[in-house]
Protein backbone atom coordinates (compact mmCIF):
# COMPACT_ATOMS: atom_id res chain seq x y z
CA UNK A 1 0.00 0.00 0.00
CA UNK A 2 1.37 3.42 -0.97
CA UNK A 3 2.28 5.75 1.89
CA UNK A 4 0.13 8.85 2.27
CA UNK A 5 2.99 10.95 3.67
CA UNK A 6 6.72 10.99 3.02
CA UNK A 7 9.82 11.85 4.99
CA UNK A 8 11.36 14.78 3.08
CA UNK A 9 14.49 15.89 4.90
CA UNK A 10 12.99 14.92 8.23
CA UNK A 11 9.57 16.53 7.61
CA UNK A 12 6.33 14.71 6.73
CA UNK A 13 4.94 15.90 3.38
CA UNK A 14 2.24 14.64 0.97
CA UNK A 15 4.78 14.13 -1.84
CA UNK A 16 8.30 12.67 -1.55
CA UNK A 17 9.75 16.03 -2.62
CA UNK A 18 9.17 19.73 -2.05
CA UNK A 19 9.36 22.20 -4.92
CA UNK A 20 11.36 25.22 -3.76
CA UNK A 21 11.00 27.50 -6.79
CA UNK A 22 10.46 27.80 -10.51
CA UNK A 23 14.00 27.27 -11.78
CA UNK A 24 13.81 27.74 -15.53
CA UNK A 25 11.47 27.70 -18.50
CA UNK A 26 11.71 26.94 -22.19
CA UNK A 27 9.73 27.56 -25.38
CA UNK A 28 9.85 26.13 -28.87
CA UNK A 29 9.99 28.93 -31.45
CA UNK A 30 9.92 29.14 -35.23
CA UNK A 31 13.35 30.74 -35.56
CA UNK A 32 15.63 30.66 -32.49
CA UNK A 33 18.08 33.08 -34.12
CA UNK A 34 15.36 35.70 -34.52
CA UNK A 35 14.03 35.09 -31.01
CA UNK A 36 17.56 35.26 -29.61
CA UNK A 37 17.79 38.91 -30.63
CA UNK A 38 14.66 39.68 -28.59
CA UNK A 39 15.71 37.80 -25.46
CA UNK A 40 19.43 38.57 -25.59
CA UNK A 41 19.79 42.07 -27.03
CA UNK A 42 16.52 43.53 -25.78
CA UNK A 43 15.85 41.68 -22.50
CA UNK A 44 19.49 41.09 -21.53
CA UNK A 45 19.68 37.31 -21.12
CA UNK A 46 23.06 35.78 -21.90
CA UNK A 47 23.79 32.62 -23.87
CA UNK A 48 25.42 29.99 -21.68
CA UNK A 49 25.46 27.22 -24.31
CA UNK A 50 24.04 26.52 -27.77
CA UNK A 51 22.70 23.10 -28.72
CA UNK A 52 22.35 21.73 -32.26
CA UNK A 53 19.64 19.15 -32.92
CA UNK A 54 20.68 18.62 -36.54
CA UNK A 55 22.36 15.28 -35.85
CA UNK A 56 19.10 13.93 -34.42
CA UNK A 57 17.18 14.56 -37.64
CA UNK A 58 16.81 12.07 -40.50
CA UNK A 59 19.36 13.12 -43.17
CA UNK A 60 16.65 13.89 -45.73
CA UNK A 61 15.06 16.45 -43.38
CA UNK A 62 18.09 18.38 -42.12
CA UNK A 63 17.83 21.05 -44.80
CA UNK A 64 14.04 21.27 -44.79
CA UNK A 65 13.17 22.39 -41.28
CA UNK A 66 15.02 25.67 -40.97
CA UNK A 67 17.36 26.45 -38.05
CA UNK A 68 18.37 23.43 -35.99
CA UNK A 69 20.21 25.22 -33.17
CA UNK A 70 18.69 26.09 -29.81
CA UNK A 71 20.02 28.19 -26.95
CA UNK A 72 20.33 27.96 -23.18
CA UNK A 73 20.16 31.46 -21.67
CA UNK A 74 20.54 32.83 -18.16
CA UNK A 75 19.75 35.96 -16.19
CA UNK A 76 21.87 35.05 -13.16
CA UNK A 77 24.31 32.31 -12.16
CA UNK A 78 22.14 29.27 -12.94
CA UNK A 79 23.42 27.72 -16.18
CA UNK A 80 20.05 28.50 -17.73
CA UNK A 81 16.84 30.13 -16.66
CA UNK A 82 15.33 30.34 -20.16
CA UNK A 83 15.61 28.07 -23.20
CA UNK A 84 14.86 28.63 -26.90
CA UNK A 85 14.49 25.50 -29.06
CA UNK A 86 13.51 25.21 -32.76
CA UNK A 87 9.80 24.35 -32.92
CA UNK A 88 9.71 22.49 -36.25
CA UNK A 89 12.73 20.40 -35.31
CA UNK A 90 11.33 19.51 -31.89
CA UNK A 91 8.12 18.28 -33.52
CA UNK A 92 10.22 15.86 -35.59
CA UNK A 93 12.59 14.57 -32.90
CA UNK A 94 9.98 14.35 -30.11
CA UNK A 95 6.77 12.30 -30.42
CA UNK A 96 5.37 14.28 -27.50
CA UNK A 97 5.38 17.56 -29.40
CA UNK A 98 3.79 15.89 -32.42
CA UNK A 99 0.98 14.72 -30.15
CA UNK A 100 0.59 18.23 -28.66
CA UNK A 101 1.25 20.64 -31.55
CA UNK A 102 0.03 23.71 -29.66
CA UNK A 103 2.19 23.00 -26.62
CA UNK A 104 5.10 25.25 -27.49
CA UNK A 105 6.17 25.09 -23.85
CA UNK A 106 9.39 23.08 -23.99
CA UNK A 107 9.69 22.75 -20.23
CA UNK A 108 8.43 24.18 -16.94
CA UNK A 109 11.23 23.38 -14.52
CA UNK A 110 10.88 23.17 -10.75
CA UNK A 111 13.79 22.97 -8.31
CA UNK A 112 13.57 20.50 -5.44
CA UNK A 113 15.90 20.29 -2.48
CA UNK A 114 18.02 17.20 -3.07
CA UNK A 115 18.96 14.38 -5.40
CA UNK A 116 17.09 12.04 -3.08
CA UNK A 117 13.90 14.01 -3.75
CA UNK A 118 14.40 13.61 -7.52
CA UNK A 119 14.89 9.84 -7.26
CA UNK A 120 12.06 9.23 -4.80
CA UNK A 121 9.80 11.59 -6.75
CA UNK A 122 10.39 9.64 -9.95
CA UNK A 123 9.69 6.35 -8.16
CA UNK A 124 6.48 7.77 -6.67
CA UNK A 125 5.23 8.98 -10.05
CA UNK A 126 5.96 5.58 -11.59
CA UNK A 127 4.32 3.64 -8.73
CA UNK A 128 1.18 5.78 -8.89
CA UNK A 129 0.79 5.33 -12.64
CA UNK A 130 1.50 8.95 -13.51
CA UNK A 131 3.21 9.52 -16.83
CA UNK A 132 6.93 10.38 -16.93
CA UNK A 133 8.56 11.07 -20.28
CA UNK A 134 12.14 10.44 -19.17
CA UNK A 135 14.58 10.77 -16.27
CA UNK A 136 18.30 11.04 -15.69
CA UNK A 137 20.81 13.83 -16.14
CA UNK A 138 21.24 16.10 -19.14
CA UNK A 139 23.99 18.37 -20.34
CA UNK A 140 24.40 21.27 -20.77
CA UNK A 141 23.29 22.17 -17.24
CA UNK A 142 24.29 18.97 -15.42
CA UNK A 143 21.05 18.79 -13.44
CA UNK A 144 19.45 15.49 -12.32
CA UNK A 145 15.76 15.39 -13.20
CA UNK A 146 12.59 13.67 -14.38
CA UNK A 147 9.90 14.97 -16.73
CA UNK A 148 6.16 14.52 -16.00
CA UNK A 149 3.69 16.19 -18.41
CA UNK A 150 0.50 17.85 -17.20
CA UNK A 151 -2.92 16.77 -18.55
CA UNK A 152 -2.59 19.23 -21.46
CA UNK A 153 0.85 18.05 -22.50
CA UNK A 154 2.89 20.86 -20.93
CA UNK A 155 6.17 19.22 -19.90
CA UNK A 156 7.20 19.79 -16.31
CA UNK A 157 10.67 18.99 -15.01
CA UNK A 158 11.69 18.40 -11.40
CA UNK A 159 15.41 18.86 -10.92
CA UNK A 160 18.28 19.12 -8.50
CA UNK A 161 21.75 20.60 -8.85
CA UNK A 162 21.95 22.81 -11.92
CA UNK A 163 25.41 23.99 -12.99
CA UNK A 164 26.44 27.39 -11.64
CA UNK A 165 28.37 29.89 -13.76
CA UNK A 166 30.90 31.89 -11.76
CA UNK A 167 32.71 35.20 -12.00
CA UNK A 168 34.50 34.37 -15.27
CA UNK A 169 31.21 33.73 -17.07
CA UNK A 170 32.35 30.39 -18.54
CA UNK A 171 30.03 27.40 -18.75
CA UNK A 172 31.42 23.89 -18.30
CA UNK A 173 33.60 22.79 -21.25
CA UNK A 174 32.14 20.34 -23.75
CA UNK A 175 34.51 17.68 -22.44
CA UNK A 176 32.54 17.70 -19.17
CA UNK A 177 29.33 16.72 -20.96
CA UNK A 178 30.09 13.01 -20.66
CA UNK A 179 28.23 13.19 -17.33
CA UNK A 180 24.87 12.63 -19.07
CA UNK A 181 22.67 9.82 -17.61
CA UNK A 182 19.57 8.21 -19.11
CA UNK A 183 17.96 7.15 -15.84
CA UNK A 184 17.85 8.13 -12.20
CA UNK A 185 21.01 7.16 -10.29
CA UNK A 186 21.75 4.82 -7.44
CA UNK A 187 22.18 6.76 -4.19
CA UNK A 188 24.36 8.19 -2.86
CA UNK A 189 26.20 9.90 -5.72
CA UNK A 190 29.50 11.73 -5.49
CA UNK A 191 29.39 15.50 -5.09
CA UNK A 192 29.74 18.11 -7.83
CA UNK A 193 33.03 19.15 -6.21
CA UNK A 194 34.41 15.62 -6.62
CA UNK A 195 33.32 15.52 -10.28
CA UNK A 196 35.00 18.84 -11.05
CA UNK A 197 38.17 17.88 -9.15
CA UNK A 198 38.51 14.70 -11.18
CA UNK A 199 38.03 16.62 -14.43
CA UNK A 200 40.68 19.19 -13.46
CA UNK A 201 43.14 16.46 -12.51
CA UNK A 202 42.56 14.95 -15.96
CA UNK A 203 43.64 18.23 -17.55
CA UNK A 204 40.30 19.85 -18.27
CA UNK A 205 40.65 23.62 -18.70
CA UNK A 206 37.92 25.43 -16.72
CA UNK A 207 37.98 28.35 -19.18
CA UNK A 208 37.38 26.16 -22.26
CA UNK A 209 33.59 26.49 -22.06
CA UNK A 210 31.53 29.20 -23.73
CA UNK A 211 31.64 32.63 -22.08
CA UNK A 212 28.36 34.50 -22.44
CA UNK A 213 29.09 37.94 -23.85
CA UNK A 214 27.25 41.24 -23.63
CA UNK A 215 26.00 42.16 -27.08
CA UNK A 216 25.49 45.91 -26.68
CA UNK A 217 27.45 48.82 -25.17
CA UNK A 218 26.90 49.58 -21.48
CA UNK A 219 25.40 53.07 -21.62
CA UNK A 220 22.50 52.96 -19.14
CA UNK A 221 22.84 53.91 -15.47
CA UNK A 222 20.79 51.26 -13.67
CA UNK A 223 20.70 52.49 -10.09
CA UNK A 224 24.46 53.05 -10.04
CA UNK A 225 25.66 50.32 -12.42
CA UNK A 226 26.29 50.78 -16.15
CA UNK A 227 24.36 48.19 -18.18
CA UNK A 228 23.47 47.73 -21.83
CA UNK A 229 19.76 48.32 -21.18
CA UNK A 230 18.02 50.39 -18.49
CA UNK A 231 16.82 47.40 -16.45
CA UNK A 232 17.90 43.98 -15.21
CA UNK A 233 15.88 40.75 -15.09
CA UNK A 234 16.03 39.66 -11.45
CA UNK A 235 13.76 36.60 -11.44
CA UNK A 236 11.88 34.35 -13.87
CA UNK A 237 8.19 33.44 -13.80
CA UNK A 238 5.32 33.09 -13.37
CA UNK A 239 4.14 30.71 -16.08
CA UNK A 240 0.60 31.25 -17.40
CA UNK A 241 -1.10 28.44 -19.31
CA UNK A 242 -4.30 28.01 -21.28
CA UNK A 243 -5.80 24.61 -20.46
CA UNK A 244 -8.81 22.57 -21.56
CA UNK A 245 -10.01 21.91 -18.02
CA UNK A 246 -8.85 24.19 -15.21
CA UNK A 247 -9.98 21.81 -12.45
CA UNK A 248 -8.08 18.89 -14.00
CA UNK A 249 -4.90 20.90 -14.50
CA UNK A 250 -5.18 22.38 -11.01
CA UNK A 251 -5.40 18.88 -9.54
CA UNK A 252 -2.14 17.92 -11.28
CA UNK A 253 -0.17 20.92 -10.07
CA UNK A 254 -1.66 20.66 -6.57
CA UNK A 255 -1.80 16.91 -5.93
CA UNK A 256 1.06 15.62 -8.10
CA UNK A 257 3.56 18.49 -7.89
CA UNK A 258 2.53 19.76 -4.46
CA UNK A 259 1.98 23.42 -5.38
CA UNK A 260 -0.45 25.31 -3.16
CA UNK A 261 -3.55 27.09 -4.39
CA UNK A 262 -3.35 30.77 -3.47
CA UNK A 263 -6.66 31.87 -4.93
CA UNK A 264 -9.12 31.58 -7.78
CA UNK A 265 -10.82 34.33 -9.75
CA UNK A 266 -13.74 34.36 -12.16
CA UNK A 267 -13.33 36.51 -15.26
CA UNK A 268 -16.16 36.83 -17.78
CA UNK A 269 -17.65 33.65 -16.32
CA UNK A 270 -14.37 31.71 -16.56
CA UNK A 271 -12.62 30.30 -13.47
CA UNK A 272 -8.86 30.86 -13.29
CA UNK A 273 -6.53 29.30 -10.69
CA UNK A 274 -3.27 30.57 -9.20
CA UNK A 275 -0.80 28.23 -7.48
CA UNK A 276 2.51 28.94 -5.75
CA UNK A 277 5.72 27.07 -5.03
CA UNK A 278 7.17 29.30 -2.31
CA UNK A 279 6.06 32.60 -0.80
CA UNK A 280 5.26 34.30 -4.12
CA UNK A 281 1.54 34.79 -4.80
CA UNK A 282 1.73 32.39 -7.74
CA UNK A 283 4.32 30.67 -9.88
CA UNK A 284 1.84 29.07 -12.28
CA UNK A 285 -1.56 30.35 -13.36
CA UNK A 286 -4.22 28.33 -15.21
CA UNK A 287 -6.77 29.86 -17.57
CA UNK A 288 -9.50 28.21 -19.66
CA UNK A 289 -8.65 27.96 -23.35
CA UNK A 290 -11.87 29.80 -24.13
CA UNK A 291 -10.27 33.03 -22.90
CA UNK A 292 -7.47 32.98 -25.48
CA UNK A 293 -9.53 34.37 -28.36
CA UNK A 294 -11.23 37.09 -26.32
CA UNK A 295 -7.82 38.29 -25.08
CA UNK A 296 -6.54 38.32 -28.69
CA UNK A 297 -3.47 36.27 -27.84
CA UNK A 298 -1.64 33.95 -30.20
CA UNK A 299 -3.80 31.06 -31.41
CA UNK A 300 -0.72 28.93 -32.13
CA UNK A 301 0.23 28.22 -28.50
CA UNK A 302 -1.30 27.32 -25.15
CA UNK A 303 1.24 29.55 -23.43
CA UNK A 304 -0.67 32.60 -22.23
CA UNK A 305 2.47 34.38 -21.03
CA UNK A 306 5.76 34.04 -19.22
CA UNK A 307 7.05 36.54 -16.68
CA UNK A 308 10.32 38.31 -16.01
CA UNK A 309 10.55 40.27 -12.77
CA UNK A 310 12.71 43.38 -12.96
CA UNK A 311 14.76 44.87 -10.15
CA UNK A 312 12.61 47.89 -9.31
CA UNK A 313 9.59 49.98 -10.26
CA UNK A 314 11.90 52.56 -11.83
CA UNK A 315 13.43 49.86 -14.01
CA UNK A 316 9.96 48.70 -15.09
CA UNK A 317 9.09 52.19 -16.30
CA UNK A 318 12.43 52.50 -18.08
CA UNK A 319 11.99 49.07 -19.69
CA UNK A 320 8.66 50.19 -21.14
CA UNK A 321 10.25 53.26 -22.73
CA UNK A 322 13.25 51.27 -23.99
CA UNK A 323 11.24 48.46 -25.58
CA UNK A 324 8.80 50.84 -27.21
CA UNK A 325 11.72 52.73 -28.76
CA UNK A 326 13.02 49.41 -30.12
CA UNK A 327 9.71 48.84 -31.90
CA UNK A 328 8.47 46.04 -29.62
CA UNK A 329 4.69 45.57 -29.52
CA UNK A 330 3.37 46.36 -26.03
CA UNK A 331 0.09 44.99 -24.67
CA UNK A 332 -1.92 45.46 -21.50
CA UNK A 333 -4.47 42.90 -20.34
CA UNK A 334 -7.28 42.99 -17.73
CA UNK A 335 -5.86 43.42 -14.23
CA UNK A 336 -8.33 40.89 -12.79
CA UNK A 337 -6.38 38.11 -14.52
CA UNK A 338 -3.20 38.87 -12.57
CA UNK A 339 -3.91 38.97 -8.83
CA UNK A 340 -0.79 39.57 -6.75
CA UNK A 341 0.88 41.80 -9.33
CA UNK A 342 0.20 45.50 -9.66
CA UNK A 343 2.24 47.41 -12.28
CA UNK A 344 2.97 45.32 -15.37
CA UNK A 345 2.93 45.22 -19.15
CA UNK A 346 3.42 42.60 -21.85
CA UNK A 347 6.09 42.68 -24.55
CA UNK A 348 5.26 40.51 -27.58
CA UNK A 349 8.15 38.38 -28.84
CA UNK A 350 8.74 37.46 -32.52
CA UNK A 351 6.51 34.36 -32.25
CA UNK A 352 3.66 36.30 -30.67
CA UNK A 353 4.35 35.07 -27.13
CA UNK A 354 3.33 37.54 -24.42
CA UNK A 355 6.22 38.26 -22.05
CA UNK A 356 5.06 39.81 -18.80
CA UNK A 357 7.35 42.40 -17.23
CA UNK A 358 6.67 43.52 -13.65
CA UNK A 359 8.64 44.54 -10.58
CA UNK A 360 6.95 42.95 -7.55
CA UNK A 361 4.54 40.20 -6.53
CA UNK A 362 2.55 39.80 -3.32
CA UNK A 363 4.20 37.46 -0.82
CA UNK A 364 2.13 34.91 1.11
CA UNK A 365 2.78 34.46 4.82
CA UNK A 366 2.44 31.62 7.30
CA UNK A 367 -1.37 31.52 7.14
CA UNK A 368 -1.45 31.12 3.36
CA UNK A 369 -3.89 33.97 2.80
CA UNK A 370 -3.49 36.49 -0.04
CA UNK A 371 -4.04 40.20 0.47
CA UNK A 372 -7.37 41.62 -0.79
CA UNK A 373 -7.28 42.43 -4.49
CA UNK A 374 -6.46 46.06 -5.26
CA UNK A 375 -7.32 47.57 -8.62
CA UNK A 376 -4.30 49.10 -10.39
CA UNK A 377 -4.51 51.27 -13.47
CA UNK A 378 -3.22 49.14 -16.34
CA UNK A 379 -2.53 52.03 -18.71
CA UNK A 380 1.19 52.79 -18.16
CA UNK A 381 0.55 56.40 -19.17
CA UNK A 382 -1.35 56.79 -15.89
CA UNK A 383 1.29 55.19 -13.67
CA UNK A 384 2.78 57.45 -11.00
CA UNK A 385 6.40 58.56 -11.25
CA UNK A 386 6.98 57.03 -7.80
CA UNK A 387 4.86 54.10 -6.60
CA UNK A 388 3.45 53.77 -3.10
CA UNK A 389 5.13 51.05 -1.04
CA UNK A 390 3.34 47.82 -0.19
CA UNK A 391 4.11 45.91 3.00
CA UNK A 392 6.08 43.33 1.02
CA UNK A 393 7.71 45.48 -1.64
CA UNK A 394 11.13 44.09 -2.76
CA UNK A 395 10.59 40.93 -0.72
CA UNK A 396 10.61 37.32 -1.92
CA UNK A 397 13.38 35.62 -3.89
CA UNK A 398 16.38 37.96 -4.16
CA UNK A 399 18.76 38.39 -7.09
CA UNK A 400 22.28 37.41 -6.01
CA UNK A 401 25.53 38.82 -7.32
CA UNK A 402 26.37 41.94 -9.34
CA UNK A 403 23.76 43.08 -11.88
CA UNK A 404 26.01 42.27 -14.81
Amino acid sequence: MQASTFDVGGVWLPQPFKIRRLGHFGINVQNPERSLDFYQRLLGLRVSDPIDFGARLPPEQRDQLGPTRGYFLRHGTDHHSFVLFPRRVMEVVSPHFREHPQSTVNQITWQVGSLQEVVRGFEWFAASGRKVLRAGRDVPGSNWHFYPPDPNGHINELYYGIEQIGWSGHAKPREAHKLRHETTPALPQRSEYAEVSEALQAGLRPDAGLRGMETAPEVHDVEGVLLARPFKVARVGPVRLFVDDVAQAQAFYRDALGLRVTEEVVHEGHRCAFLRANTEHHSVALYPLALRESLQLSASTTLMSFGFQLGSYAQLRQALTFLKAEGVTIRTLPAALFPGIDYQFFAIDPDGNAIQLYYRMDQIGWDGRPRPTQAIEQDPAAWPAIAAATSDVYEGEAYLGPLN
